[in-house]
């Protein structure tokens, strides 16, 4: 499990601004509910001073996602859009007393949303990182613009430090050859050597200390346990979900009464996903128990 501060906790358990602001007249989305984050930020900006008088937020994702998103409101309420444009995300990484480094990457998000919003007031054009250049990881839609843009601010090093910034590469890891050819790139114009083997940046001791794989009889059990914590919130809305197994990395699950087929029964268990990730703090897939049925019969008649 990652180590979170006092001030990340408390923005994830008592956020500030949540929820649209009224009269809104600036509004940034950014991310996607199928790549496990998304957030929409909405201002009311003076028109005669370009101060930002109100700031809300909208966040599907993590905690750390939360408490970006929440710290992110706090800062910039009271600026005019040019010094809020001046934030960066380690500046909100900082508000928050640190952010573990496989979260960075909530903080970049919470930039790109405010861009987002300055634009949409502006009357400008936007687009984020990831239309821009040619696409690097497929998983999670992230280009070599924004690799480059977030090695060079935050002087990263390795394909790990890349996954924490941009989620680049925590997926098939198809593409960790092209972001080694990235870094090695920026890297050499920063007049530096890449070197594969090298420590990521900012690395808590903590997170250094090698650490013991679960057993597949723990990883079940913190399973149960974080559904077992939600399962009050999904039965207010008369639904339930029940673990049916667990193969490996992947969480076969029973979604009941109101979300089984529900319309919005995949960001559900997209949400489920991402609070099994941060708690068991490593990589585990969730699917619906009817999708076992289909891989043992793929499995039984390629045995024929």
């Amino acid at each position: 499990m990652w180590d979170y501060s006092d001030k990340v906790k408390d923005h994830f358990f008592n956020p500030k601004n949540a929820g649209a602001v009224a009269e809104a007249n600036a509004i940034g989305e950014v991310g996607s509910i199928s790549c496990g984050d998304a957030l929409r930020l909405t201002l009311k900006v003076n028109e005669d001073t370009e101060v930002i008088e109100d700031a809300g937020f909208q966040t599907f994702g993590c905690g750390s996602a939360i408490a970006s998103s929440s710290v992110l409101t706090e800062i910039i309420k009271g600026m005019t859009l040019d010094e809020a444009l001046k934030v960066t995300n380690q500046d909100i990484a900082a508000e928050l007393d640190g952010l573990p480094p496989e979260k960075m990457h909530c903080s970049v998000m919470g930039r790109e949303a405010l861009q987002a919003a300055v634009a949409n007031y502006r009357g400008e054009e936007w687009k984020d990182d990831h239309e821009e250049g040619a696409l690097v990881c497929k998983c999670f839609a992230i280009d070599a613009v924004m690799i480059e843009e977030m090695v060079w601010a935050n002087k990263l090093r390795t394909v790990e430090d890349v996954t924490n910034y941009t989620k680049a590469g925590g997926g098939c890891a198809a593409c960790h050859e092209d972001i080694e050819a990235i870094l090695e790139k920026v890297l050499k114009e920063r007049g530096e050597t890449f070197d594969p083997n090298a420590a990521p940046v900012a690395k808590p001791e903590a997170a250094k200390a090698e650490k013991k794989p679960m057993t597949n009889l723990q990883r079940i059990k913190k399973i149960e346990e974080v559904l077992t914590a939600l399962r009050p919130q999904l039965m207010a809305d008369g639904g339930d979900v029940e673990l049916v197994e667990v193969i490996g990395n992947t969480a076969y699950v029973n979604m009941t009464g109101a979300c089984n087929g529900c319309q919005m029964a995949a960001m559900t268990i997209a949400g489920i996903q991402q609070r099994l990730m941060e708690v068991l703090g490593e990589f585990i897939k969730v699917v619906p128990a009817s999708e076992m049925s289909k891989l043992v019969n793929i499995e039984g008649a390629g045995h024929a």
